[in-house]
C-alpha cells in the first residue's frame, strides 16, 4: 500500500502549513515573556514574577474553559502529571527570570537552547532509548557550545549564568510530561490547570523562601501601574505563546517543527536590543552558531531514525 503524495492544496498540506504558521507565532511571541520578565524583575523579586506569570495564565484560561463546557475535570493519573509539570514550570520559570534580570536575553535563551540534548541524554540513559554516537556527539559540541556563552556570562554576573540550564533541563521535563499528558486532556484545559496546579504550589514556595530572607524568593507587589502591565505581560505572552506551540504540535510533526523554534533566538536577541540595548558578543555568537548547528544536526538525524523505523515496519503497519 503506498502513501498518497501531499499535494500544496491537500489538507495535510494545509495542516502542516497552519502548524508552521503557530510555531512561527511562537518563536515571535514567547521573547516576549523574557521582554516583560526581565523588566518586571527589575523592580519585584523572581518569585513573584513567577506567580504572577500561572496567576495571569489561570485567569485568562478560566473563562475559556468555562465556555467550552464541562467535561474537563482530571483523572488522578492526569492530575499527578499535571502537577509535575505546573512543578516543572515554576522551576524553569524562576531560573530564567533569574537569569535575565540580570543577563542579556539572547545569552540566556541560547544557553537553555540546550534542552534539545537534555531530552535526547534523558531518552539514553533514563529510558533507555536508542541513541546513536553521531547524536551523543552533536548532543557533547551542543554542550560544547553552551559553554562558550556561558564563559563571558560567568565572568561578568557570576553564578547566575548557570540559571538557564536550570531552564534546559526542567523544560526538558515539562516536555517530556506533555508529551505524556497529551494523550489523556485537551490542550484547553492542561493549560488552565497547569496554571491552577503551579500558582497553588507557588505559594508556599514563596512563604518559606520569605522566611529564608533570601531576596530572589520574597514577596512584594508591583509599585507603579507600569510593573503591574510587565507582570501581566508575562502571563499574558506566556498563555498565547504555549497555546499556539500546542496547537501547532497537533497540526504539525515536530521534526518539522523544530528547526523553526531556533527563529527564537532571532526575535529574542532583536527584542533585546531595542527594549534593553543588550546585544550578544563575538563569542556568544560563536556558541550560539555552534549550538544552533548541533541542534539541527540532531533534528537530522532524528528523521533519519525515524525514516528507517518507519520502513522497516510490515506494509500492514504502513
Amino acid at each position: 500500500m503506498t502513501a498518497t503524495p501531499v499535494t500544496p492544496l491537500s489538507p495535510a498540506a494545509d495542516r502542516i502549513l497552519a502548524g508552521m504558521g503557530l510555531m512561527v507565532a511562537f518563536c515571535l511571541i514567547a521573547p516576549l515573556i523574557d521582554v516583560s520578565s526581565k523588566a518586571a524583575a527589575q523592580q519585584v523579586p523572581v518569585s513573584t514574577v513567577t506567580f504572577g506569570r500561572f496567576l495571569v495564565q489561570g485567569a485568562l484560561m478560566a473563562p475559556v474553559v468555562a465556555l467550552i463546557g464541562p467535561g474537563f475535570g482530571l483523572s488522578r493519573r492526569a492530575f499527578w502529571l499535571t502537577l509535575a509539570r505546573g512543578v516543572c514550570g515554576i522551576v524553569s520559570t524562576f531560573c530564567f527570570v533569574a537569569a535575565v534580570q540580570v543577563m542579556p536575553i539572547a545569552d540566556a535563551l541560547a544557553i537553555a537552547f540546550v534542552e534539545p540534548f537534555v531530552i535526547l541524554l534523558i531518552g539514553r540513559f533514563a529510558m533507555g532509548e536508542e541513541v546513536g554516537p553521531r547524536r551523543l556527539t552533536a548532543c557533547a559540541v551542543g554542550f560544547a557550545g553552551a559553554l562558550m556563552v556561558i564563559q563571558p556570562s560567568f565572568a561578568a554576573f557570576g553564578a547566575v549564568a548557570l540559571f538557564p540550564l536550570g531552564t534546559a533541563v526542567t523544560f526538558a521535563l515539562y516536555m517530556l510530561v506533555t508529551r505524556r499528558l497529551s494523550r489523556e486532556l485537551h490542550p484547553i484545559p492542561m493549560q488552565f490547570w497547569t496554571a491552577v496546579l503551579a500558582g497553588a504550589a507557588c505559594l508556599p514556595l514563596m512563604m518559606a523562601g520569605h522566611a529564608s530572607g533570601i531576596p530572589a524568593f520574597d514577596v512584594a507587589l508591583p509599585q507603579s501601574p507600569a510593573i503591574w502591565g510587565w507582570c501581566f505581560g508575562v502571563g499574558l505572552a506566556a498563555t498565547i505563546s504555549h497555546m499556539a506551540i500546542t496547537y501547532g504540535l497537533k497540526f504539525a510533526p515536530s521534526a518539522t517543527l523544530a528547526p523553526l523554534h531556533y527563529l527564537e533566538i532571532v526575535t529574542a536577541t532583536l527584542f533585546g536590543y531595542l527594549f534593553f540595548g543588550d546585544f550578544p558578543g563575538g563569542l556568544t555568537w560563536a556558541g550560539i552558531g555552534v549550538i544552533v548547528a548541533s541542534g539541527l544536526y540532531v533534528i537530522h538525524r532524528e528523521r533519519i531514525v525515524a525514516r528507517r523505523a518507519l520502513v522497516s515496519l510490515p506494509p500492514a503497519a504502513h
